[in-house]
């Protein structure tokens, strides 16, 4: 088997697997966050709806790792006097960034026993856990003080089917609000756009590359904690390790999606494929991270005045990749935007869409 013909028959059945996932991960992103959201807008939280929506979406405006996980943590605000996240690694906790604490900077230098208590519940269970401050490692709350109603929550964040960081929350010093509900929901959802942004990058890297990247391991640049190394570790070879594997692993999909073989004569309809494959991909992003436009523009028939923004930047897109390819000319861009965005029904989409 040649390098070109074996390069083809890889590149095929990671794609294949990686809509699978993509499928998958799509459906866990909105029955978790939406069914999360609704229990909030049920009077569970304290938080309002709009409130949540709004942080949501600013968790949703970070473009990496790193910027996700600092709006997570500014959001916290709507539901805690003071927050931390500690990043897990080789069995251990490690102090990332904090918010509201006398001094944000000790969080940094921070450990967090993860073998008993609230931290070990929330790693056992992979969902919050409230309890009391008798119940967290009992150096890190003498390190930060009791918070006044003595009340705190532990919450995973879990990526990749992996407890990667963990969040602790209070009401603070002075008696402030504590809503696990409305945590929960912020850490769900940071959860889910972080496996989002994940298969989005692997999906865009798609066809760029002369052969698919075989690692189990995140690149370095895309790694949040890369810079942060607390000294109360500096000694620990857990802090040498990888980040949270958040990127999908090339083999981990090849491997699971099984190999079947490709030639080279059907090249021209593979491309048509993963043209059409792209729209849908494209199609579906924007019915996730728009989803009350999307409402709204079926109801009232007006689909493309309410989103052209986006729908004419994953146009280019689409253009970009697929516009001088052999399946340049079949508009699965347009077919998939009257299928999957209006339903199939051209008229959803309003009278200023033109083909």
């Amino acid at each position: 088997m040649s390098d070109k013909h074996l390069e083809e028959v890889v590149r095929a059945a990671v794609e294949r697997a990686l809509e699978r996932q993509l499928s998958s991960l799509r459906e866990s992103v909105l029955r978790d966050v939406l069914r999360e959201v609704r229990s909030a807008w049920a009077g569970k939280s304290s938080a309002s709806a709009e409130s949540l929506q709004k942080a949501i979406a600013t968790i949703q405006v970070g473009s990496n790792q790193k910027e996700i996980l600092r709006a997570l943590l500014e959001n916290t605000v709507l539901g805690s006097g003071r927050a931390a996240l500690f990043v897990v690694r080789g069995g251990s906790a490690s102090g990332w960034q904090g918010v509201g604490f006398a001094s944000n900077e000790e969080i940094k230098d921070s450990s967090f026993d993860l073998h008993s208590g609230l931290a070990a519940a929330a790693m056992q269970s992979r969902s919050a856990e409230t309890g009391s401050a008798s119940e967290i490692d009992e150096t890190f709350i003498s390190k930060i003080g009791a918070p006044a109603d003595g009340n705190v929550v532990v919450l995973p964040l879990v990526l990749k089917d992996k407890v990667s960081a963990l969040v602790y929350a209070d009401g603070g010093a002075d008696s402030g609000t504590l809503d696990a509900a409305c945590l929960d929901v912020l850490v769900r959802a940071t959860s889910a756009w972080l496996e989002v942004i994940s298969q989005r990058k692997q999906a865009m890297k798609e066809g760029t590359a002369e052969v698919p990247e075989i690692s189990h391991a995140a690149p370095a640049s895309n790694d949040p904690f890369a810079a942060h190394a607390p000294s109360h570790t500096a000694k620990a070879q857990h802090m040498t390790e990888a980040a949270p594997e958040i990127a999908m692993s090339a083999a981990a999909a090849a491997s699971s999606g099984g190999m079947t073989s490709a030639s080279p004569s059907s090249e021209d309809g593979e491309t048509h494929r993963k043209a059409q494959r792209f729209a849908r991909l494209l199609m579906d992003e924007i019915k996730l991270y728009n989803q009350a436009k999307v409402a709204e523009g079926r109801k009232h028939k007006d689909l493309y005045d309410r989103l052209r923004e986006d729908i004419e930047k994953s146009r280019t897109t689409y253009q970009k990749r697929y516009g001088n390819t052999v399946a340049g000319s079949a508009d699965y861009f347009n077919q998939e935007l009257i299928r999957s965005l209006a339903e199939d029904d051209v008229s959803n989409l309003g009278s200023n869409f033109r083909r």
